[in-house]
């Protein structure tokens, strides 16, 4: 997979043999196809574009969505609060298009699997084409909703982005290994306190609420400031272990 980069920094996936459109003029496909990663070619308007391979991210920017997706500061968290690496076992509940089994896909490797759960038929199909245009073969997409049974077992991370997460804490305390881990994406504190007390009651260790906050700085010529804006509250996550 090729991306091709703008002079204004505006990201673009490149259709193998198809020509590229913008704004700012057209390149043949057959001039793409045959750039290699890092050239520069021009367009008929002699603006320059960068050809470049995107990386997960950069494909996360681009790809269709028709739904809202978690940020990159709490996918983050996930990853390294769970300590996820190759060959783990994942399952994800509440796929959407499919970023986060996306990351998770990326971090397991080809010797981990990601078996991620979408109750909507159209949401399903949507991060099955996302998936299969990456080029990630390790994530099994199934059109189920989770609540009718966890198909899999010796999972090392469950994640849950749903409504009512803690209705299924039983069975993915019985899907999990070991040392597995439970995570919740919960929009609403209550959602959070729920889950909270319930992983309790079913026996998970090392339960933690926590919120992350983003702020920027911006660098003037005057000074170092933090940006008036910021990326404030988007969710609580939930986090309990088996032990």
């Amino acid at each position: 997979m090729k991306m091709i980069l703008d002079e204004r920094g505006k990201k673009y996936v490149l259709k193998p043999g198809e020509d590229f459109q913008s704004d700012l003029g057209i390149v043949s496909g057959e001039v793409l196809d045959s750039a290699e990663i890092g050239e520069e070619v021009k367009s008929h308007l002699d603006h320059t574009f960068k050809i470049m391979k995107p990386n997960i991210n950069d494909f996360i920017d681009i790809m269709d969505r028709r739904c809202s997706i978690l940020l990159k500061k709490d996918i983050g968290l996930v990853l390294a609060h769970t300590g996820l690496g190759s060959g783990s076992r994942v399952i994800d509940a509440g796929t959407g298009a499919g970023a986060i089994a996306l990351n998770f896909g990326n971090v397991v490797g080809p010797d981990g699997d990601v078996f991620t759960y979408e109750i909507r038929e159209d949401f399903a199909q949507v991060a099955q084409k996302n998936i299969e245009r990456f080029g990630i073969t390790n994530i099994h997409v199934k059109n189920k909703n989770i609540k009718d049974g966890i198909d899999e077992d010796k999972i090392d991370l469950v994640f849950l982005d749903l409504p009512k997460p803690f209705e299924i804490f039983e069975d993915v305390m019985d899907s999990l290994n070991v040392g597995g881990w439970l995570a919740v994406y919960a929009p609403y504190i209550d959602q959070a306190e729920i889950s909270y007390r319930i992983a309790k009651k079913v026996g998970f260790y090392d339960i933690e609420i926590i919120e992350i906050l983003e702020r920027g700085l911006e660098v003037r010529p005057q000074g170092v400031r933090p940006k008036t804006r910021m990326v404030g509250h988007s969710g609580y996550m939930v986090f309990a272990r088996k032990l």
